[in-house]
C-alpha cells in the first residue's frame, strides 16, 4: 500500500483535492478520491508543481477522471497552496488554458483569467422539450449562458444535462450557467459542470463566463463602461469579484476574486 500526502481546499463551496507529488495515473486517481463514499471526495484532483519561486504547473482532473483546460476556484486554492507553502504573494499558474496570474492577500486569491474567446450570443437551442436562447463563450472552458427568472426553481440538472450534451457544442461538450440578473453590477448563477456531470455549489470559470454575457446583455445598446465590476452570487451563496475592461467589442484584464479555505491534511492510502 502506498501513502499520498494530500490537502483538501475550498473556494465557494468549490472543493478539491491538492496533491504536490508526483503520480502515476491521475485520470484513475482522480476518479478515486473524488468519490464521495469511497474515497476523500471533492469536486476535482488538483496537481501542482514547482517550476521556480513564483512559476508552477496546474493540472486539473475531474471527478469522472477527465482532464480539464483551466478551473477558477481550483487556480485559486492552488494560489493560496502556493502562496502559503511557498511564501509567495504574487505567482504564476501554467495551465492548459494559458498562463495565469495570481495575487494572494490572506485568505483572498484574485487570478488573472485567461482571454476569452468564442463569444456567441443568442444561439438558438432545441432541447427535447422546449427551444432556448442561448449564449456561449470560452472563458477557459466552455461555457453557455442561459438568462432566466426565479434561479432557484430552474431544474439545472435536467436541463443544464441536455445542454452540455447537445450536439450544437459537442465534441467538446460544455458547461452550462443559468444566470439570474438582480442589478446592472449584480447577478446569481447556478452551474451544470461538465466532467463532474451534476451542479456544483460554484464554478469559477462559470461566473466568469456568466458576468462578461450578462455585461453585454445589461447594456446591449447602451455605452458600456470601459472597465467594470460584476458581482456574481453562487449557490453556497458566497458573492465573487469578477473584474474586467472592455474595449472595441472584446474584453481584456479579467480577474477573478474570493475567499479560499483550507480545510484539511491527511494521507490517502492507494
Amino acid at each position: 500500500m502506498k501513502k499520498i500526502n494530500f490537502t483538501k481546499m475550498v473556494a465557494s463551496g468549490n472543493d478539491f483535492i491538492v496533491i504536490d507529488k508526483p503520480v502515476t495515473n491521475p485520470h484513475l486517481l482522480a476518479r478515486r478520491v473524488c468519490e464521495r463514499k469511497t474515497g476523500i471526495g471533492a469536486d476535482g484532483l488538483l496537481l501542482i508543481r514547482k517550476i521556480s519561486s513564483k512559476d508552477f504547473r496546474m493540472r486539473i482532473f475531474n471527478p469522472d477522471g477527465s482532464e480539464a483546460e483551466m478551473c477558477g476556484n481550483g487556480a485559486r486554492c492552488l494560489a493560496i497552496y502556493a502562496g502559503e507553502k511557498f511564501k509567495s504573494k504574487n505567482l504564476r499558474l501554467f495551465t492548459r488554458a494559458g498562463i495565469i496570474e495570481a495575487k494572494i492577500n490572506k485568505d483572498v486569491a484574485k487570478i488573472k483569467m485567461s482571454h476569452p474567446k468564442d463569444c456567441q450570443l443568442d444561439i438558438s437551442v432545441q432541447l427535447p422539450q422546449r427551444s432556448l436562447k442561448v449564449n456561449y463563450i470560452d472563458s477557459g472552458v466552455p461555457h453557455v449562458v442561459v438568462f432566466v427568472e426565479g434561479l432557484n426553481k430552474i431544474d439545472v440538472a435536467n436541463i443544464g444535462r441536455q445542454i452540455r450534451y447537445h450536439k450544437r457544442f459537442s465534441p467538446r461538450g460544455t458547461n452550462v450557467d443559468f444566470v439570474e440578473v438582480y442589478d446592472r453590477d449584480s447577478i446569481g448563477v447556478r452551474t451544470y459542470e461538465r466532467g463532474v456531470e451534476g451542479e456544483t455549489l460554484a464554478c469559477g470559470t462559470g461566473v466568469v463566463a456568466s458576468s462578461l454575457i450578462a455585461f453585454l446583455k445589461i447594456f446591449e445598446g447602451k455605452p458600456k463602461p470601459k472597465s467594470f465590476l460584476m458581482k456574481a452570487k453562487t449557490l453556497s451563496t458566497e458573492v465573487l469579484n469578477i473584474y474586467f475592461n472592455y474595449k472595441d467589442n472584446k474584453f481584456y484584464d479579467v480577474w477573478l476574486e474570493g475567499k479560499v479555505k483550507n480545510i484539511c491534511k491527511g494521507e490517502y492510502n492507494v
